[in-house]
């Protein structure tokens, strides 16, 4: 049987798109806000060597400078002033989110409700800053060292400095904007927007070396086909649903009484989405971001970890891996499913789990089944980050099509088209509630007039 929000969101179309003035105008407002962060990665930093860094850039693009120009939508190749992107601002969540969990000080505050979390949002607008403000100094001596500078000296590293700090600024609140008034998660929105922005070179970059005879036929047309099997993958797989059967009891209102209904809780098999792919590439960027552009000029130390460390490397991979698994617990745990909230919801509204108590084992059995789901979810999400990763350091194909960029192209979609539906379905109840609400006002005044003319 097909439920009736099923029903309503089938029918949904372009004329109920055009009815739903509000929906229509946070559609409006997000396609604003990108344009604008798609405007500023054009703006350069002042004192950069164009010629020179280009130069560097189409060195660098096979390596770690097409994974940065990526997550960056292309500003980092042009030292745009969004070159630093929303990775610092990323990081700063992730290491807020850790403390959180580990710090009794701020789990507290995490529990407060809205004043807790408008705390916690400050700490991560602090910890932005301050990470910012250390890439952005690495990135400055590195473009000097490199003889990637114009005028290098004390003004340029100021000036720089200030430049990437407030643009990575401007994009969180940005960010922050679009969520509360737009469409979609603003940060993922914005890596979206980046990477599609870029994929049209990066096609064209693609097929040139296919005429050219550096890639042969076979590869290019494998690759097509790699990309089209993990988006169908991608798709099946953010579709795909664990449902735990929930019963309500029946209840006594007044002298009536209601019978007992069946219901099921939903548990995606992904629930953390695309976000443990995105803290873990961030992760993986944090030393490299610096490195990149200091030339020769790097030390020992950063050379042996980027040695190590660099894309396609086995120790690259492994920590890659590590660090997907642990987000995809973490973020699900403490932030997308919390199985206690879920729990005590449950017992609020007198709903339980046939044969499981109420409260604490009905947690107890919700972290149970979310283990188990998380287990081919978080192996699902590492396969499709990895193995396209794989391919592509074997065949020197663009990083846009490997699984990372795919998953978040994919993942990034298919949200944005349900937070669509979902306003769309309420617009349509709201102008059910209201046409019934007319007909009852008007039943009530024809019977009032029909008893006046008796």
């Amino acid at each position: 049987m097909v439920s009736a929000a099923e029903q309503m969101a089938a029918n949904t179309s372009w004329a109920a798109l055009g009815k739903a003035t509000d929906l229509r105008n946070r559609i409006l407002f997000t396609i604003a806000l990108l344009i604008v962060y798609r405007l500023g990665t054009f703006i350069p930093v002042p004192g950069i060597d164009a010629n020179a860094l280009r130069e560097f850039m189409e060195g660098a693009a096979q390596g770690i400078g097409g994974i940065l120009t990526m997550f960056t939508g292309g500003a980092l190749g042009r030292m745009g002033i969004f070159a630093l992107g929303i990775m610092p601002y990323i990081s700063a969540s992730i290491i807020v989110q850790l403390l959180t969990s580990m710090v009794p000080a701020l789990e507290q505050l995490k529990k407060e409700g809205e004043q807790g979390r408008k705390k916690i949002n400050q700490y991560t607008r602090y910890g932005t800053v301050l990470l910012a403000t250390l890439q952005s100094y690495g990135l400055a001596v590195s473009l000097q060292s490199g003889d990637l500078v114009t005028d290098p000296g004390l003004f340029f590293i100021v000036s720089c400095m200030v430049t990437l700090v407030g643009g990575t600024m401007f994009l969180m609140w940005l960010g922050e904007q679009i969520t509360a008034r737009g469409i979609g998660n603003g940060i993922s929105l914005i890596i979206f927007v980046g990477i599609i922005a870029e994929l049209p070179a990066a096609l064209a970059q693609f097929f040139a070396s296919g005429r050219s005879g550096a890639i042969s036929p076979a590869v290019i047309v494998g690759v097509i086909f790699m990309v089209i099997a993990t988006i169908a993958f991608v798709v099946f797989m953010e579709r795909a649903l664990r449902k735990i059967h929930i019963q309500y009891p029946r209840r006594q209102v007044g002298m009536k009484v209601y019978d007992g209904g069946s219901s099921h809780l939903p548990v995606k098999v992904n629930p953390a989405g695309v976000i443990p792919a995105i803290f873990a590439s961030s992760l993986l960027l944090l030393p490299t971001t610096i490195s990149t552009f200091s030339g020769n000029q790097t030390s020992p130390l950063m050379s042996t970890i980027l040695a190590y460390f660099g894309p396609g490397q086995p120790l690259y991979l492994l920590f890659f891996t590590a660090m997907i698994v642990f987000f995809a617990f973490f973020y699900t745990f403490n932030v997308s499913f919390k199985v206690d909230d879920v729990a005590d919801n449950l017992k609020n509204q007198n709903g339980f789990v046939p044969g499981i108590r109420p409260g604490k084992k009905t947690a107890e059995y919700l972290e149970y089944v979310v283990n188990r789901i998380l287990v081919l979810g978080s192996a699902y999400l590492a396969a499709v980050c990895l193995l396209p990763e794989i391919l592509r350091g074997q065949l020197a194909i663009p990083f846009y099509f490997g699984g990372t960029s795919v998953l978040i192209v994919v993942s990034v979609t298919m949200d944005t088209i349900q937070q669509v539906q979902s306003h769309l379905l309420a617009h349509q109840y709201e102008g059910l509630i209201e046409k019934s609400q007319l007909r009852g006002k008007g039943a009530k005044k024809r019977g009032r007039k029909g008893a006046a003319r008796r």
